[in-house]
């Protein structure tokens, strides 16, 4: 059985990263295990990186670096040479870079925490679930 492609939003990410011993931790060890092929695209990551230096963070260059570490190196890169077609229309533009890659990288499911984005679920071929929707559909413990 091939492992499910799988799109994290930042919130996913942060939440996964910063709070690596809280309730999100299965996610972090499952990426690092590569239970799941973690999908990133050029503009996901630099998302990723511009939310790690946010202020409230306090995060030193150094840390958010180690950070990235702790990601990068567990993700399948997907070049998105053009917008995909078909996608529907969202609230914030800032988040059609997740679609995008769901698309582009024929993903099994998009994870997310974000309103905009769980509100076009069912207009989206890619199903969008919330962080306990997919540990409930990925089932960690496996």
């Amino acid at each position: 059985m091939t492992s499910p492609r799988v799109v994290l939003d930042t919130n996913c990410l942060i939440s996964a990263l910063l709070f690596s011993r809280g309730r999100f931790a299965w996610l972090r060890d499952a990426w690092q295990s590569r239970r799941f092929v973690t999908l990133a695209s050029h503009h996901t990551v630099s998302e990723l990186m511009r939310v790690l230096a946010y202020p409230k963070f306090k995060l030193t260059r150094y840390e958010q670096e180690t950070l990235l570490g702790e990601f990068l190196p567990y993700v399948e890169t997907v070049r998105i040479a053009s917008n995909a077609d078909g996608l529907p229309e969202i609230r914030d533009s800032d988040d059609i870079i997740f679609l995008v890659l769901a698309a582009v990288g024929l993903a099994d499911a998009l994870v997310t925490g974000d309103g905009d984005i769980l509100a076009v679920r069912e207009q989206f071929h890619v199903p969008i679930l919330t962080i306990a929707e997919f540990a409930d559909w990925f089932d960690p413990r496996a």
